[in-house]
């Protein structure tokens, strides 16, 4: 290994492990703060349902009534349509073949097999 290459690795090393308290120290007072704000969040979420509970009558007095309803989950959000790199012609194509199926379907399922045989032999030419 050269001289000049051997000095330049190790002047690297004595940066990182000069930087590397540093970086240290910085990501553990961050991670201070973060417990922190997490305890100081729930402190207050717990100070303010006791409030909560003081200012409401107890269970004894209120109405009896039937349970509510389980909440229900929130729906993941619909997936995006993944555009198609499609000529207009193709598409025009498409579209005829789609409503020719569709129509076929709301005719009944007797006219199902005959226009699917339809439809695969204009999709082949």
């Amino acid at each position: 290994m050269k001289l000049k290459t051997l000095e330049k690795k190790v002047r690297r090393l004595e940066v990182r492990l000069r930087e590397g308290p540093k970086k240290l120290a910085r990501l553990k007072r961050k991670l201070d703060a973060l417990k922190a704000a997490k305890a100081r969040k729930a402190q207050k979420k717990s100070a303010a349902s006791a409030v909560a509970r003081q200012t409401t009558k107890p269970l004894s007095a209120k109405k009896k009534t039937a349970a509510p309803a389980p909440a229900k989950k929130a729906a993941a959000p619909p997936k995006q349509k993944r555009k198609l790199n499609i000529s207009p012609e193709r598409r025009a194509e498409l579209s005829a073949a789609m409503k020719a199926r569709w129509a076929a379907k709301k005719a009944g399922p007797e006219a199902n097999s005959q226009s699917a045989s339809v439809d695969q032999g204009s999709a082949q030419g």
